[in-house]
């Protein structure tokens, strides 16, 4: 197995981890940075302060930080052109986009700030491996969170319908990762442009490998059901799971959960009476309940925001030590997962 960099994409860090098999893990290359979407509103943001217009060029990427910033140089009264690419950032039906008040266009205006969008940015990567005496190796893992190409309905029930076709075919932890993504996952489309080849998960998916990594979860899971509770900074996903299948799970936006509301939601998805409609109807993405009681012989919670459950009974996970690269680790999990299904050797 040949070094791997692995990058798990979130709303408010990238983390990244250059995977050595030669090394211990705990002596490979592990970086937290600002996400993408935080350092391209930083840089709209001073675009904003000097009330210069604003061209945004380059890739689909995750919105959140970098849209609102957007909205607010809108708000200041100063133009924004955007290209066809670029402006699905912000939404994935161009004609609300330009009701926004942005232009589509593909030239760069005269005095604007031009501002790049992308989830990766590769010549930032090779000055980072290059200050540590690494190259950019050639194989390549990624994760982000991407809800669809879905201009004329909730991007929140396209996505779960994702996740629907997802359980319904086995749920499979081996389901998770591909190498080619469906035409309908725009951001994982343009991540692979970027670096052609790589491996590419969802977030909750890379959380969900990287929490099973962990001893005690990986553990319990390999005999009875446990229950692994993501928190991250934009949003809450929880899986239940047993072996290496998914048996239920939800997912819901981190801002609008409180630790009473999650252990709510936990305890009725484990009850197998947590419905859909009902998540969806409360502002989440839904809910795939179990077909019974289930009673886990593990409560594992991991994510950036998992203090919101501190306190409780409930299992920290952390892999290695290392909570913040649980991506990056379950993007690795994944790499050695196909690996040796392809019959490979070495996938230590």
């Amino acid at each position: 197995m040949k070094k791997i960099l692995a990058l798990d994409i979130g709303g408010g860090t990238q983390d990244i981890l250059l995977y050595d098999p030669a090394k211990n893990l705990e002596n490979c290359l592990q970086m937290v940075l600002p996400s993408p979407t935080q350092l391209v509103a930083a840089k709209i943001s001073k675009a904003t302060a000097a009330g210069r217009p604003l061209f945004l060029h380059g890739e689909i990427m995750g919105g959140g930080a970098s849209t609102r910033a957007i909205k607010k140089h809108l708000a200041a009264g100063l133009p924004v052109v955007a290209t066809p690419q670029a402006a699905l950032t912000i939404h994935d039906d161009l004609a609300r986009v330009a009701k926004l008040g942005i232009m589509i266009d593909g030239e760069e205006p005269p005095g604007a700030v031009p501002v790049r969008l992308g989830d990766i940015d590769v010549a930032m990567l090779k000055r980072l491996l290059s200050e540590a005496g690494e190259e950019l190796p050639t194989d390549f893992a990624v994760a982000v969170q991407d809800h669809g190409y879905a201009p004329q309905e909730s991007n929140r029930a396209f996505r779960f319908r994702y996740w629907g076709k997802f359980m319904a075919d086995g749920g499979s932890l081996s389901d998770l990762f591909f190498r080619s993504a469906p035409s309908y996952f725009t951001r994982m489309k343009a991540a692979q442009q970027t670096l052609p080849g790589a491996l590419l998960m969802d977030t909750c998916s890379a959380a969900l490998l990287g929490a099973m990594t962990d001893e005690r979860v990986r553990e319990a899971a390999s005999h009875h059901a446990v229950a692994i509770a993501n928190i991250g900074n934009q949003h809450t996903f929880i899986a239940i799971i047993r072996k290496e299948r998914v048996e239920g799970l939800l997912e819901h936006h981190t801002g609008s959960m409180t630790a009473e509301k999650i252990i709510r939601y936990l305890d009725r998805l484990l009850t197998g009476t947590l419905t859909n409609s009902e998540v969806l109807a409360d502002g989440g993405h839904g809910s795939i309940a179990p077909p019974g009681r289930v009673l886990p012989a593990l409560v594992a919670v991991t994510g950036p925001r998992r203090n919101l459950l501190a306190g409780k009974d409930f299992y920290f996970a952390a892999p290695q030590g290392n909570m913040m690269l649980m991506g990056c680790f379950g993007l690795v999990a994944a790499a050695k997962k196909e690996l040796i299904s392809l019959g490979g050797v070495g996938a230590r």
